[in-house]
């Protein structure tokens, strides 16, 4: 099974990549999609919606997850995420693609089992779990594999809980 993780952004967008075989969950690929800041928001969006097909074409996940957004002090920094995401979603409804979100907490627990984790520290498991040689890099990358692990991890309680509800 083949899972994608997202953490959105208009500059910089990031992916991992993962195959769930049983228990395991394995690295495939993560990265950036990057777009230059002196275009306009449609054009970088569009960007964005772009470099997501080709992704998507290229693995053919069984799923995507994103990270829930949270604005604290600055909302208007929230605005172009959010905007990006907006762009993730209609790109997973076009496809008919289950999409899942965590919030922080959930991935951080999931990753390095306390909620509370210090982003080094889910970076260092994140490159232990998936038997990496050295942390994937820029930020964004590790951050994307990290909701996908907790995606991956997720899976079996979902499943559970879904045939808990329909009888």
């Amino acid at each position: 099974m083949i899972l994608i993780g997202i953490d959105p952004g208009t500059a910089t967008t990031g992916f991992g990549v993962v195959e769930k075989r049983g228990d395991r969950v394995c690295f495939v690929d993560c990265g950036t999609f990057e777009t230059p800041p002196d275009l306009d928001a449609p054009a970088r969006l569009k960007m964005i919606y772009e470099d997501f097909n080709t992704l998507l074409d290229k693995y053919r996940p069984d799923g995507v997850a994103t990270e829930r957004l949270f604005f604290t002090n600055n909302v208007t920094t929230g605005i172009p995420v959010g905007r990006a995401l907006g762009v993730i979603l209609l790109t997973l409804a076009q496809r008919g693609l289950p999409w899942a979100e965590y919030t922080p907490t959930q991935v951080k627990s999931a990753v390095v089992g306390v909620g509370r984790a210090e982003k080094k520290q889910v970076q260092f498991m994140v490159t232990r779990l998936l038997g990496l040689n050295a942390t994937p890099k820029p930020d964004d990358a590790a951050d994307a594999l990290a909701i996908a692990i907790c995606h991956a991890h997720s899976l079996p309680l979902t499943a559970a809980v879904r045939r808990g509800v329909r009888g």
